[in-house]
């Protein structure tokens, strides 16, 4: 299917790029015989005048003048005849542009081809592009789950920690205020002893 459109294509581009170029190149005289088998030619401009002979298809001429139906041509030998202006052209016969359409189709061809062949390693360069790309955002994607749940793991770990840190905090505080009353209880209780303690006497010292 793609070589039928690459034909067709090539075929179109053939006939527009040597058909307006030959148009534009040629002279305002110039014309081709139709392809026709055979085209009569006469002596004089009208169908009274007798056949001299006859011009090959696709043979060129040139135009010298127009009388009615009839043109008056010049071959390239020299001779001067009339023929019918409908049997005249304005371009060279299809049997005479075949040869170079078809060179041009097979140039076409072959750059069209070339084209193909380069999009196709162009495209797939790109797809093998896209495929390292594709996988490198699925492994950076991974990685990011991976630390998510680290982090997430950490989290959980550290709110326990946390919980268990103020716990001893508590727990510390709570034997500082234990500590701090069996102090103050102990000295009240001293002091409250020590007074009803009997005291000993002195013993008066002697001099002699």
């Amino acid at each position: 299917m793609n070589t039928h459109i690459f034909k067709t294509l090539t075929l179109g581009l053939a006939l527009s790029t040597l058909t307006l170029p030959a148009m534009a190149q040629q002279d305002d005289s110039a014309r081709w015989v139709t392809d026709e088998l055979t085209t009569y030619v006469r002596s004089g401009p009208t169908d009274g005048y007798r056949i001299v002979g006859t011009l090959t298809a696709g043979q060129p001429v040139k135009l010298v003048e127009t009388s009615g139906d009839y043109s008056r041509v010049r071959s390239d030998s020299g001779d001067e005849v009339w023929v019918p202006s409908s049997q005249l052209q304005d371009s060279p016969s299809a049997r005479d542009q075949l040869p170079e359409l078809r060179t041009r189709v097979e140039e076409l061809t072959s750059e069209l081809s070339g084209i193909n062949d380069t999009w196709e390693d162009r495209t797939s360069a790109m797809s093998e592009t896209l495929k390292v790309r594709e996988q490198r955002i699925a492994e950076l994607e991974a990685r990011n789950h991976e630390l998510e749940s680290a982090n997430a793991s950490i989290s959980d770990t550290n709110g326990k920690l946390e919980a268990r840190l103020e716990t001893q905090k508590e727990d510390l505080l709570m034997r500082y205020f234990m500590y701090g009353g069996g102090v103050a209880g102990a000295g009240l209780i001293v002091g409250l002893i020590v007074p009803h303690l009997p005291r000993r006497r002195r013993k008066r010292d002697r001099w002699f």
